[in-house]
């Protein structure tokens, strides 16, 4: 008689025990995210997270060494996801100011929606300019402003120094950052893009020329972005 197979008990028991703790941990994750947009990450206590997440305080450790590493996994998420969006807003665009509009079309989209993960970005994003914030937050915001550079770079019509357009990639995540919070308190229930829409067209025509401004003329000898 042929015998049946019997399936391995204790890979079985290792693959239940993994989907287990990849649960615990997303639940630590979307609690950390609801307290936060609450209370801040300052103000947050790790008992708060754990007690949201209907976890024992110790089990946080189990996932996490600190709320710090815990803040780090939580934006290098949002940002990656973002970027994602922005990436197919901005494909196959390649003049300024469609780039630039597209670039906050996608911060809308994506926001509109997880105003959570807007709290968690504009917090770490604020948190940068401290000189006691939390490490490691920088390499995911260095990661996505290097993004927007480099959809940035082909639009240009002169090559620009690495430091100009960084800087404007700092700008368009300080107006989204800055005014697109306004523009959901102001909204109240509103379509935001349409309070933002002012808004939004005033930035894309100061930006473009800034970047007319700020780029060297041929006379100074500068070589066309294409060359």
């Amino acid at each position: 008689m042929t015998k049946i197979p019997q399936m391995d008990s204790s890979l079985d028991r290792q693959t239940r025990r993994q989907l287990r703790a990849q649960k615990t941990r997303k639940r630590l994750l979307a609690a950390a995210r609801q307290v936060f947009a609450q209370r801040g990450m300052d103000m947050t206590r790790i008992d708060e997270i754990t007690e949201a997440a209907d976890v024992g305080k110790g089990t946080f450790y189990n996932y996490f060494h600190s709320k710090e590493d815990l803040i780090n996994e939580l934006i290098r998420q949002v940002l990656d996801e973002l970027s994602a969006v922005i990436d197919r807003r901005c494909r196959g665009i390649s003049d300024l100011k469609g780039l630039l509009d597209a670039l906050i079309g996608a911060h809308i989209e994506f926001f509109c929606s997880r105003w959570e993960d807007f709290v968690l970005y504009f917090q770490c994003r604020t948190d940068l300019i401290l000189s006691a914030g939390y490490a490691g937050i920088d390499m995911p915001f260095l990661k996505y402003l290097a993004r927007i550079q480099d959809l940035l770079r082909p639009v240009l019509s002169y090559s620009l120094p690495d430091t100009t357009v960084r800087r404007a990639a700092c700008a368009l995540a300080g107006f989204v950052s800055g005014y697109y919070s306004f523009a959901v308190l102001a909204s109240e229930g509103e379509d935001v893009d349409a309070v933002f829409g002012s808004l939004r067209g005033a930035f894309v025509a100061s930006f473009a020329r800034f970047v007319q401004e700020t780029a060297p003329g041929p006379e100074q000898g500068a070589k066309p972005a294409t060359a």
